[in-house]
């Protein structure tokens, strides 16, 4: 049995704070995350079919600002366990995501009344572990790490569009990588709503 990973073992960054390197060895060089490089609400259309890979590969080193500590924005956060780097989360204004705010998915507004372009509300859409570090809890540190981090940036309030899994029933990692329900309780997000069978949105409103 894999031990789980302690607090006391995490550093978490902005991504402008890690290498590229560093992001290229999380995201790895196999699977979906690999082919996606967290493009996937970043892009409009089908994204294999309206980007490319180089394409996606280019965009992400820019949105994160990789190896710039100056860089005035990122598009995420970077977990280091050990000081090994290990894990990803996508954590940014909902409005920085054109497939979550002018998109066709009921996620996440089937059964809710919001205002798509309101940039106070931030979205955590991604989270990514290292083939390595799988299994052993890092992304509950993430997503804990980002509640911080978006309501220190001045957010209203933040979401997150999880996945509900069952007892007994395998999940593939690639479809996991909204995360699972479970973690953003753990890390004080309240379902506010269930668009479809198997997603919910997760919200935790900070105090103004």
């Amino acid at each position: 049995m894999k031990e789980p990973i302690t607090a006391d073992q995490v550093r978490v960054v902005p991504a402008n704070e890690a290498s590229w390197h560093d992001l290229g060895l999380v995201f790895g060089t196999a699977d979906y995350a690999a082919r996606c490089r967290c493009q996937w609400f970043k892009v409009e259309g089908w994204i294999w079919r309206d980007s490319t890979f180089d394409e996606r590969v280019e965009a992400q080193q820019a949105q994160t600002g990789a190896d710039d500590p100056e860089a005035e924005r990122t598009s995420g956060l970077v977990a280091y366990v050990d000081g090994d780097p290990a894990g990803w989360v996508a954590v940014e204004p909902r409005t920085a995501y054109p497939k979550l705010t002018r998109g066709r998915s009921p996620v996440p507004w089937k059964g809710r009344d919001e205002d798509r372009e309101d940039d106070s509300v931030w979205a955590v859409t991604c989270t990514i572990v290292r083939r390595e570090y799988r299994g052993r809890g890092l992304a509950y540190h993430l997503a804990a790490a980002t509640v911080g981090y978006a309501r220190d940036r001045g957010a209203r309030a933040l979401e997150a569009y999880s996945m509900i899994t069952e007892p007994g029933k395998e999940v593939t990692w690639g479809e996991l990588f909204v995360g699972a329900r479970q973690i953003y309780e753990a890390a004080g997000f309240t379902q506010v709503s269930r668009p479809t069978k198997r997603r919910a949105v997760m919200r935790i409103d900070f105090a103004t």
